[in-house]
Protein backbone atom coordinates (compact mmCIF):
# COMPACT_ATOMS: atom_id res chain seq x y z
CA UNK A 1 0.00 0.00 0.00
CA UNK A 2 1.40 3.37 -0.93
CA UNK A 3 -1.24 5.98 -0.21
CA UNK A 4 -4.40 6.18 1.88
CA UNK A 5 -6.97 8.89 2.46
CA UNK A 6 -9.20 8.59 5.50
CA UNK A 7 -12.37 10.47 6.43
CA UNK A 8 -12.89 9.78 10.13
CA UNK A 9 -16.28 10.76 11.56
CA UNK A 10 -16.84 13.33 8.80
CA UNK A 11 -19.97 11.91 7.17
CA UNK A 12 -23.33 11.57 8.99
CA UNK A 13 -23.90 8.01 7.74
CA UNK A 14 -20.35 6.69 7.35
CA UNK A 15 -18.00 7.31 10.30
CA UNK A 16 -15.15 5.56 8.45
CA UNK A 17 -14.34 6.10 4.77
CA UNK A 18 -10.99 4.91 3.41
CA UNK A 19 -9.59 5.20 -0.11
CA UNK A 20 -6.26 3.53 -0.82
CA UNK A 21 -3.92 2.60 -3.67
CA UNK A 22 -1.47 -0.25 -3.63
CA UNK A 23 1.65 0.39 -5.71
CA UNK A 24 3.84 -2.62 -6.42
CA UNK A 25 5.89 -4.34 -9.10
CA UNK A 26 3.48 -5.82 -11.62
CA UNK A 27 5.33 -9.14 -11.72
CA UNK A 28 4.78 -9.77 -8.00
CA UNK A 29 2.11 -12.48 -7.69
CA UNK A 30 -1.04 -11.32 -5.96
CA UNK A 31 -4.44 -12.76 -5.11
CA UNK A 32 -7.37 -10.30 -5.23
CA UNK A 33 -9.38 -9.48 -2.12
CA UNK A 34 -11.24 -12.49 -0.72
CA UNK A 35 -12.39 -14.01 2.56
CA UNK A 36 -9.47 -15.99 3.94
CA UNK A 37 -9.90 -19.65 4.83
CA UNK A 38 -10.57 -21.50 7.01
CA UNK A 39 -12.82 -19.23 9.09
CA UNK A 40 -13.62 -16.44 6.58
CA UNK A 41 -12.99 -13.85 9.31
CA UNK A 42 -10.59 -11.76 7.23
CA UNK A 43 -11.30 -9.95 3.96
CA UNK A 44 -8.11 -8.85 2.20
CA UNK A 45 -5.92 -9.33 -0.83
CA UNK A 46 -2.92 -11.63 -0.52
CA UNK A 47 0.70 -11.19 -1.51
CA UNK A 48 1.50 -14.65 -2.85
CA UNK A 49 5.25 -14.05 -2.63
CA UNK A 50 5.42 -13.39 1.11
CA UNK A 51 1.97 -14.47 2.29
CA UNK A 52 0.84 -11.23 3.90
CA UNK A 53 -1.48 -8.40 2.91
CA UNK A 54 -1.53 -4.63 2.58
CA UNK A 55 -5.16 -3.72 3.32
CA UNK A 56 -8.02 -5.57 4.97
CA UNK A 57 -10.91 -5.76 7.42
CA UNK A 58 -12.30 -8.44 9.70
CA UNK A 59 -15.84 -9.48 10.64
CA UNK A 60 -15.72 -7.18 13.67
CA UNK A 61 -15.27 -4.17 11.40
CA UNK A 62 -11.64 -3.63 12.38
CA UNK A 63 -9.49 -2.19 9.60
CA UNK A 64 -5.75 -2.33 8.92
CA UNK A 65 -3.39 -1.15 6.19
CA UNK A 66 0.34 -0.73 5.78
CA UNK A 67 2.57 1.64 3.86
CA UNK A 68 6.32 1.42 3.44
CA UNK A 69 8.44 4.23 4.82
CA UNK A 70 10.59 5.18 1.85
CA UNK A 71 14.27 5.32 2.70
CA UNK A 72 16.60 3.18 0.55
CA UNK A 73 19.37 3.44 3.14
CA UNK A 74 17.20 1.63 5.71
CA UNK A 75 16.06 -1.25 3.49
CA UNK A 76 17.51 -4.67 4.33
CA UNK A 77 16.98 -7.92 2.45
CA UNK A 78 16.78 -10.31 5.40
CA UNK A 79 13.81 -8.78 7.22
CA UNK A 80 10.38 -10.23 7.94
CA UNK A 81 7.54 -9.38 5.57
CA UNK A 82 5.68 -6.25 6.62
CA UNK A 83 2.48 -7.68 5.18
CA UNK A 84 2.16 -10.06 8.12
CA UNK A 85 1.55 -7.03 10.38
CA UNK A 86 -1.78 -6.32 8.68
CA UNK A 87 -2.86 -9.88 9.44
CA UNK A 88 -1.69 -9.60 13.04
CA UNK A 89 -3.62 -6.35 13.50
CA UNK A 90 -6.84 -8.04 12.37
CA UNK A 91 -6.62 -11.08 14.65
CA UNK A 92 -9.41 -10.75 17.18
CA UNK A 93 -8.00 -13.30 19.63
CA UNK A 94 -4.53 -11.69 19.81
CA UNK A 95 -4.87 -7.89 20.07
CA UNK A 96 -1.97 -5.88 18.70
CA UNK A 97 -0.31 -3.63 21.28
CA UNK A 98 2.02 -0.68 20.98
CA UNK A 99 4.52 -2.41 23.28
CA UNK A 100 4.68 -5.36 20.87
CA UNK A 101 5.14 -3.03 17.90
CA UNK A 102 7.93 -1.10 19.59
CA UNK A 103 9.69 -4.29 20.60
CA UNK A 104 9.39 -6.11 17.27
CA UNK A 105 9.39 -3.34 14.64
CA UNK A 106 13.16 -3.73 14.18
CA UNK A 107 12.45 -7.09 12.55
CA UNK A 108 10.83 -5.32 9.59
CA UNK A 109 11.87 -2.70 7.09
CA UNK A 110 10.39 0.73 7.97
CA UNK A 111 6.61 1.05 7.84
CA UNK A 112 3.44 2.85 8.83
CA UNK A 113 0.74 0.54 10.21
CA UNK A 114 -2.82 1.83 10.41
CA UNK A 115 -5.20 -0.25 12.50
CA UNK A 116 -8.35 -0.08 14.58
CA UNK A 117 -11.90 1.06 13.88
CA UNK A 118 -13.92 4.26 13.55
CA UNK A 119 -13.95 4.90 17.30
CA UNK A 120 -10.25 4.21 17.80
CA UNK A 121 -7.98 4.30 14.76
CA UNK A 122 -4.20 4.39 15.15
CA UNK A 123 -1.10 4.90 13.03
CA UNK A 124 2.21 3.41 14.17
CA UNK A 125 5.42 4.78 12.62
CA UNK A 126 8.20 2.20 13.01
CA UNK A 127 11.05 4.67 12.54
CA UNK A 128 9.86 7.00 15.30
CA UNK A 129 8.28 4.09 17.22
CA UNK A 130 5.38 6.46 17.71
CA UNK A 131 1.69 5.55 17.99
CA UNK A 132 -0.78 8.27 16.97
CA UNK A 133 -4.52 8.19 17.65
CA UNK A 134 -6.20 9.67 14.60
CA UNK A 135 -8.50 12.55 15.46
CA UNK A 136 -11.84 13.13 13.69
CA UNK A 137 -11.10 14.74 10.33
CA UNK A 138 -9.38 13.99 7.05
CA UNK A 139 -6.04 12.19 7.09
CA UNK A 140 -3.50 11.09 4.48
CA UNK A 141 -0.76 8.49 4.79
CA UNK A 142 1.84 7.63 2.17
CA UNK A 143 5.51 6.67 2.36
CA UNK A 144 6.49 9.31 4.90
CA UNK A 145 4.95 10.64 8.09
CA UNK A 146 1.22 10.70 8.82
CA UNK A 147 -0.40 13.84 7.36
CA UNK A 148 2.85 14.95 5.72
CA UNK A 149 2.77 17.78 3.16
CA UNK A 150 3.55 15.83 0.00
CA UNK A 151 1.57 17.33 -2.92
CA UNK A 152 -0.33 14.14 -3.76
CA UNK A 153 -1.36 13.74 -0.13
CA UNK A 154 -2.74 17.27 0.02
CA UNK A 155 -4.43 16.89 -3.36
CA UNK A 156 -6.21 13.69 -2.44
CA UNK A 157 -7.27 14.87 1.00
CA UNK A 158 -8.82 18.02 -0.42
CA UNK A 159 -10.63 16.05 -3.13
CA UNK A 160 -12.01 13.59 -0.58
CA UNK A 161 -13.09 16.39 1.76
CA UNK A 162 -14.91 18.16 -1.08
CA UNK A 163 -16.70 14.99 -2.13
CA UNK A 164 -17.70 13.98 1.40
CA UNK A 165 -18.98 17.41 2.41
CA UNK A 166 -21.01 17.83 -0.78
CA UNK A 167 -22.53 14.33 -1.01
CA UNK A 168 -25.37 12.82 0.98
CA UNK A 169 -24.27 9.42 -0.34
CA UNK A 170 -20.62 9.13 -1.44
CA UNK A 171 -20.43 7.93 -5.03
CA UNK A 172 -18.10 4.94 -5.43
CA UNK A 173 -17.03 5.92 -8.94
CA UNK A 174 -16.13 9.41 -7.75
CA UNK A 175 -14.07 7.97 -4.90
CA UNK A 176 -12.25 5.74 -7.37
CA UNK A 177 -11.73 8.74 -9.65
CA UNK A 178 -9.87 10.52 -6.84
CA UNK A 179 -7.54 7.53 -6.62
CA UNK A 180 -6.90 7.55 -10.39
CA UNK A 181 -5.51 11.09 -10.43
CA UNK A 182 -2.22 11.03 -12.36
CA UNK A 183 -1.25 14.65 -11.69
CA UNK A 184 2.46 14.86 -10.89
CA UNK A 185 4.14 17.36 -8.63
CA UNK A 186 6.52 19.97 -9.96
CA UNK A 187 10.21 19.35 -9.31
CA UNK A 188 10.38 22.03 -6.63
CA UNK A 189 7.61 20.30 -4.68
CA UNK A 190 8.95 16.76 -4.89
CA UNK A 191 9.77 15.02 -1.61
CA UNK A 192 13.39 14.04 -1.11
CA UNK A 193 13.33 10.38 -0.14
CA UNK A 194 16.63 9.21 -1.62
CA UNK A 195 15.38 7.48 -4.78
CA UNK A 196 16.47 10.04 -7.39
CA UNK A 197 14.48 12.70 -9.20
CA UNK A 198 13.11 10.44 -11.98
CA UNK A 199 11.51 8.08 -9.49
CA UNK A 200 10.36 10.96 -7.30
CA UNK A 201 8.53 12.35 -10.35
CA UNK A 202 6.96 8.99 -11.21
CA UNK A 203 5.80 8.37 -7.65
CA UNK A 204 4.51 11.90 -7.08
CA UNK A 205 1.02 11.17 -8.44
CA UNK A 206 -1.79 9.43 -6.58
CA UNK A 207 -2.16 6.89 -9.42
CA UNK A 208 1.07 5.55 -10.91
CA UNK A 209 1.05 4.21 -14.45
CA UNK A 210 4.20 2.28 -15.34
CA UNK A 211 4.68 -1.12 -16.97
CA UNK A 212 7.13 -2.36 -14.33
CA UNK A 213 5.99 -0.68 -11.13
CA UNK A 214 2.72 1.11 -10.55
CA UNK A 215 -0.73 1.14 -9.02
CA UNK A 216 -1.98 -2.44 -8.87
CA UNK A 217 -5.28 -1.83 -7.10
CA UNK A 218 -7.61 0.68 -5.48
CA UNK A 219 -9.46 -0.28 -2.30
CA UNK A 220 -12.43 1.61 -0.87
CA UNK A 221 -14.10 1.10 2.51
CA UNK A 222 -17.41 2.65 3.54
CA UNK A 223 -18.41 1.70 7.09
CA UNK A 224 -21.78 2.87 8.39
CA UNK A 225 -22.91 3.66 11.95
CA UNK A 226 -24.14 0.11 12.49
CA UNK A 227 -20.74 -1.32 11.56
CA UNK A 228 -21.81 -2.62 8.16
CA UNK A 229 -18.94 -2.25 5.69
CA UNK A 230 -18.81 -2.05 1.94
CA UNK A 231 -15.42 -3.05 0.54
CA UNK A 232 -14.67 -2.28 -3.10
CA UNK A 233 -11.51 -3.35 -4.92
CA UNK A 234 -10.50 -2.36 -8.46
CA UNK A 235 -7.43 -3.95 -10.06
CA UNK A 236 -5.20 -2.61 -12.85
CA UNK A 237 -2.53 -3.85 -15.24
CA UNK A 238 0.79 -2.20 -16.11
CA UNK A 239 -0.92 0.17 -18.54
CA UNK A 240 -3.46 1.29 -15.98
CA UNK A 241 -6.28 -0.68 -17.58
CA UNK A 242 -9.07 -2.04 -15.41
CA UNK A 243 -8.73 -5.76 -14.71
CA UNK A 244 -11.92 -6.07 -12.70
CA UNK A 245 -13.95 -4.78 -9.78
CA UNK A 246 -15.19 -6.62 -6.71
CA UNK A 247 -17.76 -5.44 -4.18
CA UNK A 248 -18.15 -7.08 -0.76
CA UNK A 249 -20.46 -6.41 2.17
CA UNK A 250 -19.31 -7.29 5.68
CA UNK A 251 -21.92 -7.41 8.42
CA UNK A 252 -20.72 -7.00 12.01
CA UNK A 253 -20.28 -10.34 13.74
Amino acid sequence: MCILFIALNQHPEYPLIVCANRDEFHHRPTEPAHFWKPDNELLAGKDLEAGGSWFGINKEGDFSALTNLRNPMNQKSNMRSRGELVLKALKRYEPLTVSWLREHSENYNPFNLIFGHADELYCFNSTAKDLTLLTPGFHSISNGALDDIWPKMARGSLALEKLITESAEPDIDELISIMKDETRAGDLDLPQTGIGVEWERLLSSIFIRHEEYGTRSTSIILQDKQGKTRFIEVRYDGKGRNLGRQVFTVEPA
